[in-house]
C-alpha cells in the first residue's frame, strides 16, 4: 500500500498458489505436506484475521481453526479451483461466525494501539503517525468493506479471487473496495493528513514466515 499525492494506492502484491504435488500429498493426509502449506499461508491469514477481530489471542485461535477446517476439507477440495480463494473463503466464514457471536456476547477487545502495525520502510515520525491514523480508519470500516479492502491491499488477491472468496459478484467487490478507500481517505482528510510527492511512505507486507506481525 503506498501513500501518494491522491491518498494511497495498492502496491503490487501477490500470494502464490501452493505447489500442486504438495497440495495433492496434503489431500491424502500427509502432515508434512500440510505443514508446508500452513507455513506458507499462516502469516497472511493471521494478519487478515487480526485486523478484523482486533484481538491477538482470538486471531491466533481463529487462524488455527481455519487451518483445521482446511485440513478437514482438503480431501474434497477441487484442484480446478485456486487454493488461496478457497482458503480465504474458509477464513471469511469463520470470522463472520465469530463476529456474529460477538454481537450476542459483548467482549472486551484489546486497545487498537496493542495491534502491531505493518512494517514501515524508512518512515519519519510524521508518516508513522499518518499510517497509524490510516489503520484506525480501516478498523472503523464495516466488515464487508474491511474484508474486501484487506484482501486486496494487504493479502494481495486479484479482484476475481476476492469475489469468489467473499461469494459476491465482481462488481460488488469493486464497489466495496472503492467505497472503503474513499472512506479511509475521507478519514485521513478529517485529520488534516495530506501527501506530496516527497511525502510518500510505503507499507510492506512481509512474506509468510514462522512469526506473525
Amino acid at each position: 500500500m503506498i501513500f501518494g499525492t491522491r491518498g494511497y494506492t495498492h502496491a503490487a502484491l501477490s500470494l502464490p498458489q501452493p505447489d500442486l504435488a504438495i497440495l495433492r500429498k496434503a489431500q491424502r493426509g500427509d502432515e508434512r505436506a500440510f505443514s508446508i502449506i500452513v507455513r506458507t499461508y499462516e502469516t497472511p491469514v493471521y494478519n487478515y484475521v487480526l485486523r478484523l477481530v482486533q484481538d491477538r489471542s482470538l486471531a491466533e485461535d481463529l487462524t488455527q481453526e481455519v487451518f483445521l477446517r482446511v485440513f478437514q476439507g482438503l480431501p474434497k477440495f477441487s484442484l480446478r479451483c485456486k487454493f488461496t480463494t478457497w482458503l480465504f473463503q474458509v477464513t471469511k466464514n469463520r470470522v463472520l461466525d465469530e463476529l456474529r457471536a460477538n454481537e450476542r456476547r459483548p467482549r472486551a477487545l484489546v486497545a487498537i494501539d496493542d495491534i502491531a502495525p505493518l512494517e514501515v520502510l524508512d518512515a519519519p515520525v510524521e508518516q508513522l503517525e499518518a499510517i497509524d491514523t490510516l489503520w484506525r480508519a480501516v478498523d472503523d470500516l464495516n466488515p464487508d468493506l474491511k474484508m474486501a479492502l484487506l484482501l486486496r491491499d494487504v493479502v494481495g488477491l486479484p479482484y476475481a479471487e476476492i469475489a469468489d472468496a467473499l461469494e459476491v459478484t465482481l462488481a460488488t467487490v469493486k464497489w466495496r473496495i472503492h467505497k472503503a478507500r474513499d472512506e479511509v481517505q475521507l478519514a485521513l482528510a478529517r485529520e488534516g493528513i495530506t501527501y506530496g510527492v516527497a511525502g510518500t511512505a510505503e507499507i510492506a507486507v512481509p512474506a509468510a514466515s514462522n512469526g506473525h506481525l
